[in-house]
């Protein structure tokens, strides 16, 4: 019983050491890029980040998030208009956070990014339905990587991407499970071609949450949408009970 008792506590101070040295010293110079902080995940991220001491760089697609940003966190924090859809708005983005940096490079980008609507079954939808997408949570997250993977390089920083994992269950058409498939893709690949760069990449699966971009409110309204916009010919072929269904 002893020499149980003892293992125990030998095993939980080694375990406090090794977290201990886990554990993140001297935040001062440690910026972290977050993307999608008008809501959701990316403003609550931010939020924390910035009471544990890190410089935040928060990029929000509305003035109304950064302004409810600013409000509720230390001076540290800086906020950034930064549209994912928009080459140009992301290089702005960029050349904000190397200024904010100066020189430093960047200690962490956090990728997080829910363009979920519309979802519907994939002969309901045109192209023009899967850009909506795609530009955002692929194209525009992948495009913002790799402008910022030079500040990475320069702090041997890391990369997260936020996958919802429910995305990761192809159940339903539209553009939001190719796009967190894609990200997967994307991850694994540049987690082996940048290591030798000494930047990490990791990948946090998780859960559903409801915010105000993945509500069933939109999802239906989107649903009827697309319903009206039918031919006859389609509508007929599904019939009105599938879509109340």
């Amino acid at each position: 019983l002893h020499v149980g008792i003892l293992a125990s506590v030998l095993l939980f101070i080694t375990y406090c050491l090794v977290r201990d040295r886990l554990r993140v010293r001297d935040l001062s110079g440690k910026h972290i890029f977050v993307t999608s902080c008008d809501t959701g995940l990316g403003n609550s991220l931010a939020k924390w980040l910035d009471k544990r001491g890190f410089p935040v760089i928060a990029a929000c697609a509305t003035e109304r998030g950064r302004q409810d940003l600013k409000s509720c966190c230390s001076p540290s924090l800086k906020t950034v208009n930064l549209n994912l859809a928009d080459s140009s708005s992301i290089t702005r983005a960029v050349l904000f956070a190397t200024e904010e940096t100066a020189g430093k490079g960047l200690f962490g980008l956090v990728n997080n990014a829910e363009g979920t609507t519309p979802v519907a079954p994939t002969d309901w939808l045109r192209i023009e339905d899967f850009h909506s997408v795609l530009e955002v949570s692929l194209i525009g997250l992948i495009e913002i990587t790799l402008k910022l993977l030079p500040l990475l390089k320069k702090a041997e920083g890391r990369v997260v991407n936020l996958i919802n994992a429910k995305g990761l269950v192809a159940l339903v058409g539209g553009g939001h499970s190719l796009s967190k498939w894609g990200m997967e893709a994307f991850s694994d690949i540049l987690r082996i071609e940048i290591q030798h760069f000494g930047v990490k990449v990791s990948i946090i699966e998780h859960g559903f949450f409801k915010t105000g971009i993945i509500s069933s409110d939109i999802i239906e309204r989107d649903l009827l949408r697309l319903w009206n916009r039918l031919t006859p010919e389609i509508r007929d072929a599904y019939g009105e009970k599938y879509f109340v269904e």
